[in-house]
């Protein structure tokens, strides 16, 4: 994927203003000049690019007290917001709207979600159901019959089941079951001894007895059955593989039978479990981690009755406080919020609800936004630019050194094979068999995560859809999918808050919508990852292997580059986590380069600003990531994301492009400078 932090809806109005398909240039000094406005000129570019470029504006953008970080993002998402929310209040207003119609839904998910008074009167009482399920089990036999029961509803029971093409044959739906069944945000927070995970530890405990007493527990019941809690996920944890470790795909595939299965966890019965959550068909799974199956089959037979219940207990709250009355929601957010990301406020009411109703109505929402804010010209622009850098890849394929003719063939074959999906879907989800109305919030919430527990069981057994889309068109990110060897880059991906398509030249276009996202998305496929994939989508190594064994040394050399970056005084990136991702940052970053210098405004050599055209290219790229984080933000990323910190993300792969030593003069002796020899080259 493209961003890291910025899972953000678009600014619409961002990508209206483009009359055609060719990338107007800005030529004239009337014209916003966002690029040059950013610039920290007091900062030199090879001491630190990335503040070079975004100084003055994180400088004039501070962060927020309801925010963990600020940045390019939420800028654009503030301006969607606003629209978002008067769709939404109009249609709860709508006097006429059709029952079961999108707008209907639309309407009432709002109109109860902004009932805060309805909420706080309302208290635990629409997760009564569930919690009185959880407390009638009489025995431990009955724990899987209620994690069969919550986990459609959305809760992270224990288990992790997901559905997927399957990796080593992607015309078929299978069923994966991944590690899951923890509060915390992976592994590392239950074993790290640094004191600000150690405090992190610490504040979970009190954070899920705070919340058991709001569910009605004394002080004595609440504190031990949090320690319960904590025990039950320790030992899950114990099991549960490093970031890393995840993204192997070789390693994290193990087919098996429900035979197999139930060999693998004795005393489990995997096909009434499965049926109990819809599964009634399901003959194979794919265990992504099997050795995490194998704990989780020992704690059924071990644990106490006492811990299951807690444990779920909790889960179920934690999955729904966010929509309950104001106790929850402020305990959720003291944790999740200010502990662990650093925010001081929670955000206002409206936006969360629209987080919300974008989880559970994305395509209806988006239906809407793309009718009104992107239009067919601004469509078309964007796929021409798709292909030009697709263009410059297949250049890029063709002089890489390191690669063999043989190899290059399969590379390329793969490369025009790629299916980009740009904007919006042709078609959208039918939500017609969901239930949304004014009882309660949760219970909506309820309603949508079963509806898509039920959406995706449904493709099992039937023929891939692959039109589907994974991220709705007012999503700022975009993705590469290795199943089915496609790019997605929705509507969002291109804004560009406070400017007009007409007003922003190819350099600037270049370098933040064809490198950050569209070459990077394309580079994906030929990560350390996204290589394992065939041009059909399967699992399979089309590469010789001295060709392997040559991508593996450039690949171990940017680990080692990313690994060697300390942040926040002794913490590290994770460079094998985030391999995949830094690569993909290189890979745009020159394939971009190399697709502008196709254009008239490179041609020309005009300076806007006093900047060349490769100097607002460069410029360009890290306007994607013009954002600063809290420093609790930054090391929870650190520790679960497989993306680099922004700064880096700009500072890291520059540093490896000899364009860049050009545009800006960089020297030995200035930070950024590495020698030829250590420099990193893949595409």
């Amino acid at each position: 994927m493209k961003k890291s932090l910025l899972l953000l809806p678009l600014l619409a109005a961002a990508v209206t203003g483009c009359p055609s398909n060719s990338l107007k240039t800005a030529s004239t000094a009337d014209k916003p000049d966002i690029l040059h406005a950013a610039l920290d000129t007091t900062v030199a570019p090879g001491d630190d690019f990335f503040s070079y470029a975004n100084g003055t504006w994180i400088k004039n953008n501070p962060i927020p007290a309801s925010e963990s970080n600020m940045g390019i993002g939420k800028k654009v998402q503030d301006e969607v917001y606003a629209r978002l929310r008067q769709t939404s209040i109009e249609a709860a207003g709508a006097q006429n709207a059709t029952p079961g119609s999108n707008a209907q839904k639309i309407g009432d998910f709002w109109a109860v979600g902004m009932d805060s008074v309805k909420a706080d009167k309302l208290g635990a009482t629409p997760l009564k159901p569930e919690l009185d399920r959880i407390a009638a089990m009489k025995t431990v036999a009955e724990v899987p019959g209620v994690i069969g029961h919550e986990i459609p509803l959305g809760v992270n029971a224990l288990i992790g089941p997901r559905v997927g093409q399957d990796d080593k044959n992607s015309d078929k739906m299978a069923l994966y079951l991944r590690q899951a069944g923890l509060g915390l945000p992976n592994r590392d927070y239950y074993f790290n001894t640094d004191s600000r995970t150690k405090n992190i530890r610490a504040e979970y405990v009190k954070h899920v007895a705070n919340t058991f007493r709001l569910l009605g527990q004394d002080d004595a019941t609440a504190q031990a059955n949090a320690a319960r809690v904590m025990a039950l996920e320790t030992t899950l944890a114990k099991s549960s593989r490093k970031l890393e470790a995840l993204r192997d795909p070789y390693a994290n595939y193990h087919k098996m039978s429900i035979a197999q299965l139930d060999k693998l966890t004795p005393g489990i019965d995997w096909k009434t479990w499965l049926g109990q959550m819809g599964g009634t068909s399901v003959d194979t799974v794919i265990v992504g981690q099997p050795e995490f199956y194998q704990t989780v089959g020992q704690l059924l037979k071990t644990k106490p009755l006492d811990d299951w219940k807690a444990y779920l207990a909790w889960h179920v709250a934690h999955e729904y406080a966010p929509t309950l009355s104001g106790p929850f929601v402020d305990e959720n957010f003291h944790f999740y919020g200010t502990v662990l990301r650093g925010a001081t406020a929670i955000r206002p009411r409206w936006k969360r609800v629209l987080d919300m109703q974008e989880n559970a109505l994305g395509d209806a929402l988006g239906q809407l936004f793309v009718k009104e804010y992107f239009k067919p010209e601004a469509k078309a622009r964007y796929d021409t630019l798709v292909k030009n850098v697709v263009s410059a890849f297949a250049d890029h394929i063709q002089k890489v050194d390191w690669m063999s003719a043989p190899t290059k063939v399969v590379a390329l074959d793969k490369l025009h094979k790629i299916t980009p999906k740009v904007g919006y879907p042709d078609k959208w989800k039918d939500y017609s068999a969901l239930t949304i109305d004014r009882s309660s919030l949760a219970a909506n919430v309820m309603h949508a995560n079963l509806w898509q527990h039920n959406y995706e069981l449904n493709k099992l057994g039937k023929p891939v859809d692959r039109t589907e889309w994974g991220m709705t068109p007012q999503t700022y990110n975009a993705y590469y999918n290795g199943s089915n060897n496609e790019i997605v880059l929705p509507a969002a991906a291109f804004a560009i808050p406070g400017l007009l398509d007409a007003d922003a030249d190819d350099a600037l276009v270049y370098g933040y919508a064809g490198a950050s996202t569209i070459g990077h998305e394309l580079t994906h496929g030929f990560d350390d990852e996204g290589s394992q994939y065939d041009a059909h989508g399967n699992l399979h190594e089309w590469w010789s292997k001295e060709d392997r064994k040559r991508f593996n040394e450039r690949v171990n050399g940017i680990v080692k580059q990313f690994n060697d970056y300390t942040l926040l005084d002794s913490l590290h990136i994770n460079g094998k986590a985030t391999a995949g991702e830094n690569i993909a940052d290189l890979g745009g970053i020159v394939i971009g380069l190399d697709a502008f210098k196709k254009t008239k405004q490179y041609k020309e050599g005009k300076k806007i600003n006093g900047l060349t055209p490769t100097q607002r290219y460069f410029l360009g790229y890290a306007l994607g990531w013009q954002m600063h984080v809290r420093d609790e933000s930054l090391a929870s990323q650190l520790l679960t994301d497989v993306h680099s910190p922004a700064q880096y993300r700009v500072n890291g792969p520059m540093a490896d492009v000899p364009a860049f030593y050009e545009a800006f003069g960089i020297k030995p002796g200035q930070k950024l400078y590495r020698p030829d020899s250590t420099r990193v080259i893949i595409w």
